[in-house]
């Protein structure tokens, strides 16, 4: 699984950042290491140009599944950590979600289906 940051200008995105996005991510989402196959990071600081105020950094995740929609989610918070780890926690969720629905509807997946013995001939 890759895991990406991108940062804006007023956000520190250097290696330990990265290196802290990583481990989180990869930890939180190992059950899925086969069906996720990027996660990319956006963190971005929403008040760069006023005063700090609470939730001023936002953290965007979008991971991709394969053969599936990506699934994006948003979390806000006061430094980059915690907005980090509300995403994540809320990344896990989402995939959870997505995963399990996705398994459903291929389990019942229209078509050909097999009746029990003597079915077929109540239906005619």
């Amino acid at each position: 699984m890759q895991v990406l940051l991108n940062t804006d200008p007023h956000v520190d995105g250097r290696h330990q950042m990265a290196a802290h996005l990583e481990e989180v991510v990869k930890d939180a989402l190992s059950r899925f290491a086969g069906q996720v196959t990027r996660v990319e990071a956006h963190l971005a600081d929403a008040n760069s140009h006023a005063k700090s105020t609470p939730d001023d950094i936002h953290c965007t995740l979008e991971a991709r599944l394969v053969g599936m929609d990506p699934v994006v989610v948003k979390d806000h918070a006061d430094t980059a950590h915690q907005a980090i780890h509300g995403a994540v926690g809320k990344l896990k969720r989402a995939i959870t979600t997505a995963v399990e629905k996705h398994e459903a509807h291929r389990r019942g997946r229209p078509g050909k289906s097999v009746e029990p013995d003597g079915a077929d001939d109540a239906l005619g």
